[in-house]
């Protein structure tokens, strides 16, 4: 062929020029094309202010896995791509950037603020798009979104107004997270839960009319500001006379009933709990149901508000300091406990959530979550692994309605207008010029953004053009599979599902594959707080992109954690550098060679039985890939290529191709090309450089690795008696090589091996692979024979399957030399073993030495003894021969 790959592989080298080359040949541009069958799936959208991680690492290698199989099958394959406009996450960026200009949002107002946001998406947008791009993703970056652009934009007011007509969106007061930092409404996918450290309070609520009091237990005394209630449980024997008599509330000195509920645990605390139903999920809900007032006592930074009494205009924490005190003071502080709790924390500004009532806009769910669980339960969705879809179940099932709106200017501002003369509210598209209840003109708009999930549940379809109906939503739609974590298949899956089955009338993808995260080689989950990341740009640095992919998908199930670890990418490096050389050893041996196709009955056994592995590997490759096993799929080709291939195959076929006499090499070299590129093919999806670079060296019949086609498995391929003849040979090759590694026996000392079977099938095996023994199991002859005739009594022996395996004991040892090594070995086992036993014979030793290093004495006494035992018998036994 006349050219040959570089004596190393550097990914630095190939894998920018390869990337270059596909996005120009636009390879990974989708067509609607009816001559072929859609594959379809949609990016997870990356926020704009993200950076990659080993999470979407993960996730993208694994899209990209599936989408570069189902091309190379002859898919028109889409895999949509775009970014989200992370309403929060980048508004706190700009915030602060301008707060270190000494500016602030209300200084400039919303239209100078949104172009400032517009001029950082610009400048900072792009920076996760490239970094995917470096990892070989093959993303249709013509079709790129983002989900503030005009084509989703209208899909979002579309939908609203759609819901809002349909009576499925409302405004109304709730209980919200709230952040007192960024003074927002936050989802609970922004709501990280971390163990804190802090305290129990217990205190007196004294009963009214009596002397006697209650003890409540509370870890955040400031809201007992707004407590309307204690309640207990309806069966607490100890509290059954309380049931309607009411307490006088501390500090602000009002009766509120004690009421029973099942929602108190008896066992827990003392059995009786506040209930402040504006600052607390549960108590919300309790308060529902015996129609309690709702008291908020903050104001939206977190200081208490009016309600508070004396404590207005306070801080909470500094109004829980100055309460506690207040409260020993009267005598109705009992004790402070310590106590570890999980608190709610702003994921962007790590501020403590407060639990808030708030006016604000819902999704009624009830309703649409309907089709979402029937679309599950009918199979018309799956997840994979199929326990997530109890998850997806749960939270249907048990779904509360949609807090919408943020109090942010960066995003979809809501399509509501009030009128300020009649307080009518209109929902439209365009601004309304009067009112259409009274015809007033005193119009404005709500000034609240859409949660960011809002646009994002619409992803599948809004970024194929919906709500026009293109020729890419009727083809593309409804996409495959989407590839997600565990961690958000409810802020993000079912929405999805519902948003597709309200306005497309179908489900966004028929399979959800949940992949788990990657935590470091502790089990830890990766933090910026634990200093435990791995940056996956570093190690596509020092290691290549192939490399990080093939270390992610190893040993990964879906649905499953895996753990990172140094020495998993280092393995894989070693893997891409195996092929590397194995490729070039091909290479080198097709140089100046006219190559041809060869019959199947010029083929050796050998031949037969490396086509026969890699037939068999095509068809289950394939099979699990289809099924999305690709941890599975990936293991099955690294042994493959690692030992059938390189390890075992690559050797037999040596000394063909060192003789230009032997009329079998033109077949060795056609084999040993053909297998290569099939295995190449089926590497492809998983490490898309180095097989791209190996490909275009080892043929020349396609430009690109990533358009050819994928392999298919051949009945004409399947040689079975082959296989069973050399997995024979080469388990005869492995005792071999096993009996020479417990003799110590190095590889050039060469031997007789002698194969001894009554069964003539078996004779007729090894005298077809004879020649495999000098180059595998270092034999200078091998005589095969039905009975023991003419093998010396001393001759080592190993058994195998249907025959047994002899080889003359002088000509694997010199004995005069081993006799003498032993001896050394002797000696040298002997001055140890004095050494320790005399420590151990010392009692000053014994009895001032610290357990571990006395332990680990009598661990070298015991080591040392078995040794020299070993040494002694292989004494003994030389002696006699």
């Amino acid at each position: 062929m006349g050219k040959n790959l570089d004596k190393t592989y550097d990914p630095s080298k190939v894998e920018g020029k390869l990337y270059s080359k596909w996005m120009d040949k636009k390879y990974f541009h989708a067509e609607v094309d009816k001559t072929k069958d859609p594959f379809s799936i949609v990016i997870p959208p990356p926020n704009i202010t993200g950076q990659l991680h080993m999470g979407h690492a993960l996730d993208n290698t694994m899209q990209d896995i599936l989408i570069r199989f189902k091309r190379m099958q002859g898919y028109s394959t889409l895999w949509q791509p775009g970014t989200d406009h992370a309403s929060i996450a980048t508004e706190v960026k700009i915030v602060k950037k301008m707060a270190e200009e000494g500016i602030t949002k209300e200084d400039i107002g919303r239209d100078k603020f949104l172009e400032k946001a517009w001029q950082w998406k610009e400048e900072y947008g792009g920076v996760i798009v490239d970094q995917l791009k470096k990892l070989g993703s093959s993303c249709d970056w013509d079709r790129e979104r983002f989900t503030l652009d005009d084509g989703l934009s209208k899909a979002v007011e579309e939908v609203f107004i759609k819901y809002y007509n349909k009576g499925y969106i409302y405004k109304g007061s709730k209980l919200v997270n709230w952040c007192p930092v960024c003074q927002t409404t936050i989802s609970e996918a922004e709501v990280e839960h971390e163990e804190k450290s802090g305290h129990f309070w217990h205190i007196k609520y004294p009963i009214v009319g009596t002397e006697d009091f209650v003890e409540i237990a509370t870890t955040r005394p400031e809201t007992m500001l707004g407590d309307t209630a204690v309640a207990v449980h309806p069966d607490d024997e100890r509290y059954q006379d309380l049931i309607g008599k009411k307490v006088i509330l501390p500090l602000v000195n009002k009766e509120i009933p004690i009421v029973a509920d099942k929602y108190v645990d008896m066992e827990f605390g003392t059995g009786v709990v506040k209930i402040t139903p504006a600052h607390d999920p549960n108590d919300f809900e309790v308060g529902l149901r015996h129609n309690l007032a709702q008291i908020n006592v903050m104001n939206d930074d977190g200081s208490i508000n009016e309600n508070g009494g004396k404590y207005q205009g306070l801080d909470r924490y500094e109004a829980r300091k100055q309460m506690v005190k207040d409260l020993d003071e009267q005598g109705l502080l009992v004790k402070v406990k310590d106590h570890t709790h999980s608190v709610g924390m702003h994921d962007r500004c790590k501020s403590v959530i407060e639990p808030m009532i708030k006016q604000q806009w819902f999704v009624k769910m009830e309703e649409l979550a309907k089709p979402a669980i029937r679309a599950l339960k009918s199979g018309e969705l799956k997840f994979v692994p199929e326990r997530y879809g109890k998850i997806y179940l749960h939270w249907l099932e048990n779904i509360r309605d949609w807090c919408i709106s943020r109090q942010l200017w960066w995003g979809h501002r809501i399509p509501a207008y009030y009128c300020e003369d009649c307080g009518e509210i209109i929902v439209s598209k365009e601004a309304p010029t009067k009112c259409t209840k009274c015809s007033g003109t005193n119009i404005h708009q709500d000034e609240d953004t859409l949660d960011t999930w809002f646009s994002s549940a619409l992803w599948p379809f809004s970024t194929l053009g919906w709500p026009e109906n293109t020729d890419e939503l009727k083809y593309f739609f409804p996409t495959n599979v989407l590839v997600t974590g565990y961690d958000i298949i409810f802020f993000w899956v079912v929405r999805m599902v519902f948003s597709s089955m309200e306005f497309m009338g179908q489900v966004p993808f028929d399979t959800v594959l949940i992949h788990g995260l990657v935590r470091d080689s502790q089990g830890r989950k990766m933090s910026k707080s634990l200093g435990n990341g791995i940056d996956p740009l570093k190690v596509i640095e020092q290691y290549g992109s192939d490399a990080l992919r093939l270390t992610l998908m190893t040993g990964n199930a879906p649905g499953n954690d895996m753990r990172y670890y140094d020495e998993k990418v280092e393995a894989s490096r070693n893997f891409a550098n195996k092929i590397w050389n194995a490729s070039r050893f091909i290479l080198m041996n097709l140089e100046n060679i006219e190559e041809r196709e060869v019959a199947i009955d010029e083929l050796t056994p050998a031949d037969r039985w490396i086509l026969s592995k890699a037939n068999t590997l095509v068809k289950d490759v394939t099979e699990n890939m289809e099924k999305y096993e690709l941890g599975i799929a990936v293991a099955k080709l690294y042994d493959f290529i690692w030992e059938e291939f390189c390890d075992w195959y690559i050797e037999m076929v040596k000394p063909r191709l060192y003789n230009d006499d032997d009329d079998t090499k033109a077949a060795a070299l056609w084999t040993l090309k053909k297998v290569l590129i099939t295995s190449l093919k089926l590497l492809h999806p998983y490490m898309p450089f180095i097989t791209e670079e190996i490909f275009t060296f080892i043929q020349d019949k396609e430009e690109s690795i990533m358009v050819s086609d994928w392999p298919e498995y051949k009945e004409e391929y399947n040689f079975q008696t082959e296989e069973t003849e050399i997995e024979l040979i080469k388990q005869a090759v492995r005792s071999i090589r096993n009996v020479r590694a417990q003799m110590n026996v190095p590889p050039s000392k060469k031997a007789k091996v002698f194969v001894v079977s009554e069964k003539e099938e078996i004779r007729n095996t090894f005298e077809k692979g004879k020649v495999f023994f000098q180059t595998l199991a270092y034999a200078n002859e091998v005589l095969i024979q039905a009975d023991k005739e003419n093998i010396a009594d001393d001759a080592v022996s190993t058994v195998i399957e249907g025959a047994t395996i002899f080889m003359p004991f002088a000509e694997l040892v010199d004995i005069e030399k081993e006799i003498e090594r032993l001896k050394a070995e002797e000696k040298k086992l002997q001055s140890e073993l004095d050494r320790v036993n005399k420590k151990l014979a010392n009692e000053k030793f014994i009895s001032k030495a610290p357990e571990k290093v006395v332990n680990e004495e009598k661990a070298k006494l015991e080591k040392y003894s078995s040794m020299m035992k070993q040494v002694k018998e292989r004494l003994s036994n030389l002696s006699t021969k």
